[in-house]
């Protein structure tokens, strides 16, 4: 099961430029169901947002942490990036844990806390 996330979002397309946006959104999609079917990531979700002024949508890839550097590697992957980067606003590439990897880090979080004097 995977335990790493790399969550990309975005906000507003560029005025004028939403017909491009849209087709880079799909290419975006295509990339992704590949690298699914071809084993190089695990999975993907798509989520679209209302309205909000903020946040437009965002994408969660699921993988190891082998699997999501060699996507962030990846030629497609750059080459799409730079192709959203010309007509969407506001895009971020976070890395992060997921399942098994959230365990993993509470643990090292609880390791550091043990360390620091409390204080009620």
């Amino acid at each position: 099961m995977a335990d790493r996330v790399m969550f990309i979002s975005w906000g507003a397309p560029v005025r004028g430029r939403e017909q491009r946006a849209l087709e880079v959104f799909n290419e975006a999609m295509g990339m992704l169901g590949s690298m699914q079917q071809d084993g190089r990531i695990e999975s993907f979700d798509v989520v679209l947002m209302r309205p909000n002024g903020h946040l437009n949508g965002y994408v969660q890839i699921h993988g190891s942490a082998d699997q999501l550097a060699a996507v962030r590697e990846s030629e497609d992957f750059q080459r799409n990036t730079a192709d959203v980067l010309m007509c969407v606003q506001d895009i971020r590439h976070l890395d992060g844990v997921s399942n098994q990897g959230v365990a993993d880090q509470m643990a090292i979080f609880q390791e550091a806390i043990s360390k620091v004097p409390q204080h009620a």
